[in-house]
């Protein structure tokens, strides 16, 4: 093999990590959509997992909320979840319960990143293996689920919440399901209706 074949060989691969890099970036800041999928209208999947923050102790789906709240899907590996993250906090400051699925992480590094840039959930915990995040019917980290006071799955949210989500499509389903929490299953809108 002579040298101009032999440096076309090791451009190659510097020529596809760029291509992925660039389609990855151009991807950031994109809409998000939020999608029709087998996760909703079904119970929040069963798991027994660690938490970030103290990994000898294990939680299942029955610690979590007994009110709406938004199960965020999280690595500190995750590009759009950097860009992610400060809204998070700032619907913590608004009084939102986020509940944090770290996926397919080192817990070293999950808990310096949320050392690092704070820690916007109720609790986080830790799906190493990825098993419970594939139940829930992720495609892809960050993805966001809206559950019910009752553990139900009401709307899936696939990439970054952000401003125009929340107020365009999260936040009515939100608030109709703690008005439904709070008036004993009354609400004033169909909550199919604010969940679409």
């Amino acid at each position: 093999m002579d040298k101009k074949q032999l440096k076309l060989w090791f451009l190659i691969p510097l020529i596809v990590f760029a291509g992925m890099m660039i389609m990855l970036y151009l991807r950031l800041g994109q809409p998000s959509e939020i999608q029709t999928n087998t996760a909703l209208e079904r119970p929040v999947p069963s798991f027994e997992l660690p938490l970030v923050s103290d990994t000898s102790r294990s939680i299942t789906e029955a610690q979590l909320p007994q009110k709406p709240y938004l199960l965020n899907i999280w690595g500190s590996w995750c590009p759009t979840c950097i860009v992610e993250h400060p809204f998070l906090l700032d619907l913590k400051s608004r009084g939102v319960d986020i509940v944090g699925v770290n996926y397919k992480d080192d817990i070293g590094d999950a808990l310096n990143y949320l050392n690092g840039r704070g820690d916007p959930y109720l609790l986080s915990i830790q799906d190493k293996s990825g098993q419970f995040a594939l139940d829930l019917g992720l495609t892809g980290a960050p993805e966001t689920f809206v559950v019910d006071s009752k553990g139900i799955i009401r709307q899936h949210i696939i990439g970054e919440v952000n401003e125009v989500n929340w107020q365009e499509r999260i936040a009515p389903c939100f608030m109709a399901l703690n008005e439904v929490a709070q008036n004993n299953g009354a609400a004033s809108v169909s909550v199919a209706e604010a969940c679409r």
